[in-house]
C-alpha cells in the first residue's frame, strides 16, 4: 500500500485557493488466473464483487473499451455515478474517471500482472479537487477493499 497526499493552500489576490492531491495504490496476490481476473473485471454489468458499487446500468456481456461511458449506483446513494473508461489494454490496464461532482476528480486504474508466485491486482485511486478530503473521508474503508474483493471473486469464479 503506497500513499501520496498533497495540500495546498495559496493565498493572492484576497482570494483563497486550495489544492488537494490523493494517489493510493493497494496490490493483492491472487491465484487466479490473468484471464479470470480480467475477465471479472471488465464485465462492467457484473459489480456484485465491488464494496462501493450496488448496480450498473451496462448491459450483460458490455466489456470495457475506451470512450465508453456507462453508470453505476452507489451503496451510499440511489444517485447514478457516470464512468468514463480511458485506456484498456487488454490482460493488464484499466483506466477510469467518475463523473460525479464538480470540485472533485477521481481516477482510477487496475492493474493485473501474473508472475512466478500468482497474478497480482493493483488498485490505483487519484483524487484531486477541494472537495477530494471529503469524499476520501467517507470511501476510504470501502476503496481499501477493492482489489482484494476482486481477486476473491475471480477465484471463487475459477474453484
Amino acid at each position: 500500500m503506497i500513499l501520496h497526499f498533497s495540500f495546498k493552500l495559496m493565498v493572492g489576490r484576497g482570494k483563497i485557493l486550495c489544492k488537494f492531491s490523493l494517489n493510493k495504490r493497494y496490490r493483492v496476490l491472487c491465484n487466479a488466473s490473468v484471464d479470470a481476473l480480467w475477465q471479472k473485471l471488465v464485465n462492467l454489468a457484473d459489480v456484485s464483487w465491488h464494496p462501493l458499487f450496488d448496480r450498473s446500468n451496462a448491459p450483460r456481456g458490455l466489456v470495457a473499451k475506451p470512450g465508453l461511458i456507462y453508470q453505476v449506483v452507489t451503496r451510499f446513494t440511489p444517485i447514478p455515478v457516470r464512468i468514463f473508461i480511458e485506456q484498456v489494454s487488454p490482460r493488464e490496464l484499466l483506466s477510469v474517471r467518475f463523473l460525479a461532482i464538480p470540485g472533485i476528480e477521481n481516477r482510477v486504474t487496475y492493474q493485473v500482472e501474473s508472475t512466478v508466485c500468482g497474478t497480482y491486482v493493483s488498485y490505483s485511486v487519484t483524487m484531486r479537487g477541494w472537495l477530494s478530503p471529503v469524499l476520501w473521508w467517507i470511501i476510504r474503508p470501502y476503496v481499501a477493499r477493492v482489489a482484494s474483493d476482486l481477486a476473491n471473486a475471480a477465484e471463487r469464479r475459477v474453484a
